[in-house]
């Protein structure tokens, strides 16, 4: 009888208290794995992430890209490089050999020559815009002219636009010229980019060619 009431018979809630406890922590292991598997899924789900990202910031930085020449200016393009870096400080102006550099006079005196053809320049582009403004208000009122009226006024309206023409052409080659001056490439072919001579440009401020490469132009032309 006291054998009986020692020990626990299968089946007792002791042992069902047991296989209760295996039980549990079976589930406990199966949820750490399912967790573990989860938490793996994610950091892969990050790395796939992080890597589609890179792929993406790649294809952009290769589209962002420059090509080569884009930040190359009109006016300074046709001149090579290492003579634009010779050419790097406004008072350091290429001469041709044999020529005495530019003073800080005569660079002056070019600037003044240069702001006071482009002052000129502009009144006159505005007066022969008036001018074709009041051809162009004649030229309807006109109905009862005759042939040589008519004529006349179409020859002065022309004559006009191609004045117009013409110094806003020269108001641009002068405004290049201050710019070059500022940027310290003034005197430099823009061709060849050999120095153009400072002799030349005293005597012609908006000058953009050399000699020799002008006598080409005009051979073509």
């Amino acid at each position: 009888g006291r054998e009986r009431t020692g020990r626990a018979a299968p089946g007792t809630p002791s042992g069902r208290r047991t296989a209760g406890a295996d039980g549990t922590r079976r589930n406990g292991a199966h949820r750490k794995g399912a967790e573990g598997a989860g938490v793996g899924r994610k950091s892969t789900g990050k790395k796939a992430g992080a890597a589609r990202t890179a792929e993406q910031t790649g294809v952009t930085t290769v589209v962002a890209k420059k090509t080569p020449g884009t930040a190359a200016t009109a006016d300074t393009s046709a001149v090579p490089k290492a003579r634009l870096a010779a050419a790097a400080e406004p008072g350091d102006l290429a001469v041709r050999p044999g020529e005495d550099p530019w003073t800080a006079e005569e660079v002056d005196e070019a600037r003044a020559e240069l702001q006071s053809e482009t002052e000129r320049l502009r009144t006159e582009i505005t007066s022969s815009e008036e001018s074709l403004a009041g051809l162009m208000r004649d030229s309807g009122d006109g109905a009862g002219d005759d042939d040589a009226d008519t004529g006349t006024k179409n020859i002065t309206r022309e004559h006009e636009m191609a004045l117009a023409a013409n110094a806003r052409e020269m108001l641009l080659q002068t405004e290049r010229a201050l710019d070059r001056l500022d940027a310290g490439t003034y005197g430099l072919c823009e061709n060849c980019g050999d120095p153009i001579g400072k002799a030349r440009m005293q005597a012609f401020p908006r000058a953009t060619l050399c000699v020799e490469c002008k006598q080409k132009q005009e051979r073509r032309y």
